[in-house]
């Protein structure tokens, strides 16, 4: 007794559609882990102190390669930025559950890694930048006190 012509082509379009519907389920299973494995957490005062140090350093190194200081920090804020927005959202732990957009955690980030580098390599930051830098502070202490 043998599959007829048919029964053949049944077998055949059963197989087809089986060996498709396994790359997908699969596909399915995977992407689920990977949405399980990147639940986002808050940024901590250690997450934000080794970003800032991290740019402090690469702006100390790229001023001493004779780059462009505003290149540099430039460069140093936007992976500030970039690596909070990434890992953490934009979240900050000290700041509750508001998500902070790329351009203030710049901004913020430019602050921070030029007062870090002040710390680690004073010589390399520009005078302006410095009295700058000192400007704000003073104005931050001052709206703090109120």
């Amino acid at each position: 007794m043998g599959l007829n012509f048919y029964s053949k082509r049944i077998l055949k379009w059963v197989g087809i559609s089986l060996t498709l519907l396994f790359p997908i389920f699969e596909i399915n299973k995977i992407n689920k882990q990977i949405k399980a494995e990147t639940k986002l957490t808050a940024a901590s005062e250690k997450d934000l102190f080794l970003y800032r140090q991290m740019g402090a350093s690469y702006l100390c190194i790229a001023s001493k390669a004779e780059v462009d200081f505003n290149k540099g920090l430039g460069v140093a804020s936007a992976t500030f930025a970039n690596v909070i927005v990434g890992k953490h959202g934009g979240v900050i732990k000290e700041l509750g559950n508001e998500k902070l957009d790329e351009e203030k955690l710049y901004n913020a980030g430019t602050f921070q890694i030029v007062g870090s580098a002040l710390n680690i390599c004073p010589e390399s930051i520009p005078d302006n930048i410095k009295k700058d830098y000192e400007k704000r502070l003073k104005e931050l202490v001052k709206g703090n006190k109120k």
